[in-house]
Parts: structure tokens; C-alpha cells; sequence
């Protein structure tokens, strides 16, 4: 009888993603690789960096770092499941290039290194440089937008605001 007035009520939150790295961005329909760009890993955006430093795009703990350091994987504070996966075909670099700074089970601040790389060791050796950044439990949220701009600072400019 008072189950519903006593019912504890699912919280909405907000949060909002920043730029993992400089560079422009790149429509998730548009990056060169079918996972990617038919969201069969979640929906997001992608960023053509314009250096090799990655940051993080929201507070949160480190879940994952890729033994080759091509990818790394935050749960934000809403429970979003967040992948930065940098370039394309990376893992074939088995770590060549890349270097991490950080682990599993760290915690994280929007705008803290992650992960460093040379951009013209992956722009020779991979398919390509961009780098996507995907909500992998998109189906968990209610509502993913992606913001429209062009030129972005890593770790300043506002890209995906998710909510649960």
C-alpha cells in the first residue's frame, strides 16, 4: 500500500564529457571503422588530435587500461561507462608508442593526464590518429547529446552530455 510513496526514487544525473584531447572533432558516423561509426560499441564522438596527450573527460574511476595502452576506460560518477579509444587498429602497436599514467582502481578529475602517445608513430603505423570516445552502456541512459563543435581543448570543451 505505501510501497510507491516510500519507493526510493531514481536519481537523474548529468554529467558532461569533455575533449579527451585537442584536435577536431569527428562525427562517430564518420570515423573509418564500422564498430565506430555504427555505434555497435555505444554512442560518443570522436576527436582528430592535434597532440599526443589524453586526458580525462569527466571524474571518475580508471576500470580499465589496455595492457597496450591504446585504450582506457572510465565509469563516471552517473555510472556511465566511458572508452577512449586512441586511434585505429592501435592494438597491432602492442603499447609501441604509448605510454600510461595511470591504473585501474585510480581515481580521476576531468582534465587529468591518462594516457600519452606519439602522434607520428600511430599516424604512420595505424590506420588512423582519430580517437573516439564512447558511452559503452549507452542502452543504461535515458538521454546522450552530442554537442556541435569544431576546434576542441582537451579537457575544457563541453562534447557529450550524458544522463541517467
Amino acid at each position: 500500500m505505501f510501497g510507491k510513496l516510500f519507493k526510493k526514487k531514481e536519481e537523474v544525473t548529468v554529467i558532461a564529457l569533455t575533449a579527451p584531447v585537442n584536435g577536431k572533432t569527428v562525427a562517430l558516423e564518420d570515423v573509418p571503422d564500422p564498430v565506430f561509426a555504427q555505434k555497435m560499441m555505444g554512442d560518443g564522438i570522436a576527436v582528430e588530435p592535434a597532440d599526443g596527450e589524453v586526458v580525462a573527460p569527466v571524474d571518475g574511476k580508471i576500470v580499465q587500461v589496455f595492457p597496450t595502452k591504446h585504450a582506457v576506460g572510465i565509469l563516471a560518477e552517473n555510472g556511465s561507462e566511458i572508452l577512449i579509444h586512441i586511434g585505429l587498429e592501435t592494438v597491432s602497436l602492442d603499447g609501441e608508442g604509448f605510454i600510461s599514467h595511470v591504473e585501474e582502481g585510480d581515481r580521476v578529475k576531468q582534465g587529468d593526464s591518462l594516457i600519452s602517445f606519439d602522434l607520428e608513430v600511430v599516424g604512420e603505423k595505424a590506420k588512423s590518429t582519430v580517437t573516439p570516445m564512447i558511452v559503452t552502456n549507452t542502452d543504461d541512459m535515458s538521454e546522450i547529446t552530442i554537442e556541435g563543435k569544431d576546434a576542441v581543448t582537451a579537457g575544457k570543451d563541453e562534447l557529450v552530455v550524458v544522463k541517467k
